[in-house]
């Protein structure tokens, strides 16, 4: 029988900087639903990875004076490693620096513009760096990035276009046709009332005032931009091909659900959608946008001392029970709320006391009143049961609410029929009943119990996977599909348990929260420094040291000495002085901005260092034959670096 299959994906994480906890909710919430879909018989592939190309990238790896390449390997290692340690079962980890897929992105681009999708032009606008987004003055909040928060810039810049305009009513009609599509249903709705019906108005998806991307092939000066490269990661780690793709594609493209962010549901439900219609390509069949995981009320900053990774803590609480607390605590439609407090007493509460507990201490009372053997049940009363019926429903609802991705629900769902089954303790009383002679009355409490427990074993398994494997080796079973949990009374009479072991141990709140208090007064401590250090190196202007270069490249720049025989201002800049120089070699006349600070007379007769093999260029409608050297002061103006008058102009300096 051939599996069904179906897609799953998460958002790939923008390696600038190493994503907090919160960023990684997409990858434990889409692991939920593939490890499901996979016990209920799907054949999933699971696909997550990182996006590595754009201006944000090319800065910080300046400032660190590395390549750009070098900061995306270290930051996707930290990235992959932080899914790993949250126990993710992705299919695969891609990377938009793959060259299969930079190769694949050429010919998406290409196809958009031969068939006229894409087209080239001009962009004004402002441009917020950590968004990677432009806005219209009308756009932008108080001045700023109305997304953010942060600074924008205006930027005039060459770029092509995608029409998206050319695909509205395309799209409006296949979300009439699709209400379903995106959920939760409030975001759909904000979709189409705040962006779509407005007017779509194309999308920029090249840059050329940065290098750090995919060049377009057919016009290397321009890098393709996010919308295009980091959104066809979808369908370019499947073997996307706009010729011939690959039976991965074929296979899995049919049944694809996106798991993303609420911030970027724009990028999919619009851009990304325009740009399979615009290809020919099949449509995804949901995509899911799900709340932020804030710490408290706030997002999480450094600068408030709030930030948390995942691997510190499945260090310190374990994968499982970080998983429980992110998928427990996430609502279906409103921001979720993470605090050491709450994960503490949720820890404490469920999974120590009412799952731990019950595990532990019905396998202990198997091995006590029967020598560890699981006895068949006998003649079953109405408190049987009804813990029989709400075992049955439990895995009904889980499903359910799986299917509808409400998570916290399903989550709810396995731990509400842990606490059944430790209030069927209660109810049944196994320590009275084994004083009596008669034991066929504890058999059944006994094998209710265990059965109960294997239904809890199936159903946390893709919440929290280890602690599922650990139930079913404590109650000795290897049956552990969902097809077993449609009727009550999967489990063998006659098994012999294993040793009974607490699943978590409580954890000793007052002192596990003075340790991460003071951990945190450490972090505060350790951002304002790192900002004062920021600030006063941001006041001296010292700027970081470029990537490493060898010898060879240093000898490419021609540095000579050049002696000031004329100088003037150009009529049509502001900015631009005209000078004469005496380069030992005939002479040449070079341009330069720096109008602001020196008037013609402070340079005439001065000597100064120019690159001189830089190649002509035009500047206000002038030629300029190389660049006066000058170095960047911390008021932010230029200081033209002058020779002593001894150095003979034309000598090389090296």
């Amino acid at each position: 029988m051939n599996k069904k299959p179906y897609l799953i994906t998460t958002a790939i994480a923008y390696a600038s900087k190493r994503p907090h906890i919160g960023n990684m909710y997409d990858h434990v919430c889409a692991d939920m639903v593939a490890r499901t879909k996979r016990m209920q018989g799907f054949d999933v592939f699971f696909l997550t990875g990182t996006d590595e190309h754009g201006l944000k990238i090319e800065e910080e790896a300046g400032k660190q004076g590395i390549t750009p390449k070098q900061h995306v390997d270290n930051i996707s290692s930290i990235i992959r490693n932080d899914i790993d340690s949250l126990n993710v079962s992705y299919n695969k980890f891609i990377r938009t620096t793959d060259p299969e897929h930079e190769k694949t992105v050429q010919k998406i681009f290409k196809k958009l513009y031969d068939q006229g999708d894409i087209y080239k032009s001009e962009y004004e606008g402002w441009y917020c760096t950590p968004c990677e987004s432009f806005f219209t003055e009308i756009q932008l909040k108080d001045g700023r990035c109305p997304d953010c928060g942060a600074e924008v810039k205006k930027t005039k810049e060459e770029a092509y276009f995608l029409r998206l305009s050319k695909y509205q009513k395309q799209l409006e009609d296949f979300l009439d046709a699709h209400p379903d599509f995106i959920q939760p249903e409030s975001r759909k709705k904000e979709m189409i009332n705040n962006f779509i019906k407005p007017g779509l108005q194309d999308l920029c998806v090249s840059r050329s005032s940065f290098k750090w991307g995919i060049p377009v092939e057919f016009d290397p000066k321009h890098v393709i931009y996010v919308w295009i490269d980091a959104l066809s990661n979808y369908i370019t780690a499947l073997g996307y091909d706009t010729e011939n793709p690959s039976e991965t594609y074929s296979k899995y493209w049919e049944n694809c659900t996106h798991i993303i962010g609420k911030d970027i549901l724009r990028f999919h439900s619009i851009y990304w959608i325009i740009e399979l219609m615009a290809l020919g390509a099949k449509l995804p069949q949901k995509i899911f946008a799900h709340p932020w995981l804030l710490f408290g009320e706030d997002k999480m900053s450094k600068s408030k001392g709030n930030v948390i990774y995942a691997s510190e803590m499945t260090d310190r609480f374990g994968a499982d029970a970080t998983r429980y607390y992110m998928l427990s605590e996430m609502p279906f439609a409103a921001d979720g709320s993470m605090s050491y407090e709450a994960f503490i007493d949720r820890y404490n509460t469920d999974l120590a006391n009412t799952l731990g507990n019950l595990v532990n201490r019905t396998v202990a009372m198997v091995k006590k009143y029967f020598g560890g053997v699981v006895k068949a049940p006998h003649d079953k009363t109405e408190t049987d049961l009804d813990l029989e019926a709400k075992c049955v429903e439990a895995a009904e609802k889980f499903i359910k609410h799986v299917d509808a991705f409400r998570l916290a629900d399903a989550t709810e769902d396995v731990i509400a029929l842990a606490r059944r089954a430790n209030k069927y303790i209660d109810e049944t009383s196994p320590w009275v009943l084994a004083k009596d002679e008669d034991k066929s009355r504890l058999e059944t409490v006994m094998y209710e119990l265990i059965e109960a427990i294997r239904f809890i074993g199936v159903l946390v398994g893709p919440v929290m996977p280890t602690t599922s494997e650990e139930i079913f080796k404590q109650i000795n079973t290897d049956i552990t599909d969902f097809a077993t949990l449609s009727a009550f009374g999967g489990y063998v009479a006659g098994t012999e348990v294993g040793e009974p072991k607490p699943l978590f141990a409580r954890i000793d709140s007052e002192k596990m929260l003075n340790e991460l208090i003071a951990e945190m007064e450490a972090m505060k401590a350790k951002a304002a420094a790192e900002k004062a250090a920021r600030e006063a190196s941001e006041s001296a202007d010292i700027m970081p040291i470029a990537p490493e270069i060898d010898i060879d490249e240093f000898f490419k720049a021609d540095l000579r000495a050049g002696k000031v025989v004329a100088c003037e201002k150009v009529e049509k800049s502001k900015k631009l002085l005209r000078i004469r120089l005496d380069d030992g070699m005939g002479g040449r006349q070079v341009l330069s901005g720096i109008a602001k600070w020196y008037q013609p007379e402070d340079l005439i007769g001065k000597t100064v260092l120019f690159v001189a093999n830089l190649k002509p260029a035009k500047l206000a409608g002038e030629m300029s034959q190389g660049m006066i050297c000058a170095a960047d002061m911390p008021d932010g103006s230029a200081k033209v670096v002058m020779l002593d008058d001894g150095v003979p102009a034309g000598a090389k300096i090296r």
